[in-house]
């Protein structure tokens, strides 16, 4: 190709890796002649001359959960725009998976990786554990989301939850609602800690009761806020609204009381977190807050992207979270 268009290999490689500027007349050149002979480069070569691969590993919960595919979707967008790959791996929050998958995406030798849920976000996480990521963070970069490991420097982006929770809360009061309830989330969980402990906060600051029985833990799934929102609708003194842990247990709760012919939010008002497409789907929509969840995917690769190219990056990015106003907290005027 070099002896075709009468230019250097060097040249060639430029325009291949837009490693440095070419003229443009000599880019056009190379660029025909690659079309003429529809030249593919080999990313295996490309990989052994510039020491990285091109790839980076993803570790999620759960992909079928609409927010962390659409914090994947944020990723992958930036990722295209920079010429990495992605590679998904759906963990299920599960501590041996995930060290299967973090040895695996070592020895396929990708460039760095982001980390989402499980031992991140675990309240007691076993020291084992943490050293396999701190091990693995001296060769290959590290990004976690919404997550951490205590005592641990690492780079992070997180959504501030505990304002989220926060913002919940305060448009709750702002309606005159003086019984709140919480439901869903597990104690095993840093995410669920953070947002009770804000929902508790916010009550108390305000001279609000909290009472044990109106918060109904469980885990995330919208099976999970059916069935505490049938608890809580045999209650004889019951909220008059409830904070969700996120939109699944909150659509389960909306179906709950719906389906006992409970209206919502005239007689209950619900709210979710995370604002995924499903909160704008429901019937009544969802009030819920946004965690910007694209903005978190392509916020990540960002930082990656520094790191796996050795610049500074800063250690933690935190974005403001944004309360989504819909039908099932108010009726539109």
């Amino acid at each position: 190709m070099a002896r075709e268009a009468n230019v250097s290999v060097a040249t060639v490689s430029r325009v291949l890796n837009g490693t440095a500027p070419v003229r443009a007349s000599t880019r056009q050149k190379i660029m025909a002649i690659i079309e003429k002979h529809k030249f593919q480069p080999n990313a295996l070569a490309r990989s052994l001359v510039n020491k990285r691969t091109g790839m980076i590993g993803v570790l999620f919960p759960d992909s079928s959960n609409m927010f962390f595919s659409e914090v994947f979707g944020g990723a992958e967008r930036a990722a295209l725009k920079l010429g990495y790959t992605l590679f998904l791996c759906n963990t299920f929050s599960d501590p041996h998976k995930e060290s299967e998958y973090l040895h695996l995406l070592c020895e396929r030798q990708v460039d760095g990786l982001i980390f989402m849920g499980g031992r991140i976000n675990a309240r007691q996480c076993q020291d084992a554990l943490v050293q396999e990521v701190i091990d693995i963070q001296k060769k290959t970069p590290i990004v976690l989301i919404n997550g951490t490991l205590p005592g641990h420097p690492c780079h992070r982006v997180k959504t501030d939850e505990f304002m989220g929770t926060q913002l919940l809360v305060r448009h709750f009061i702002e309606l005159g609602h003086e019984r709140i309830g919480f439901l869903g989330g597990s104690l095993a969980t840093t995410t669920t800690l953070e947002k009770l402990q804000a929902f508790k906060e916010t009550l108390h600051a305000n001279q609000l009761p909290y009472r044990q029985d109106w918060i109904r833990l469980g885990d995330f799934s919208i099976a999970c806020g059916y069935q505490r929102m049938e608890q809580i609708l045999a209650m004889q003194s019951r909220p008059t609204a409830v904070v969700c842990i996120n939109d699944y247990v909150a659509i389960g709760a909306i179906k709950a009381a719906l389906t006992r012919g409970v209206r919502v939010p005239e007689e209950l008002a619900i709210a979710g977190f995370d604002d995924t497409q499903l909160s704008s789907a429901m019937n009544p929509e969802l009030t819920t807050v946004s965690q910007n969840s694209d903005e978190l995917g392509r916020t990540a690769l960002a930082i990656l992207s520094r790191l796996i190219q050795k610049e500074k990056a800063q250690q933690l990015t935190v974005l403001a979270p944004r309360l989504i106003v819909r039908q099932s907290t108010q009726r539109e005027s």
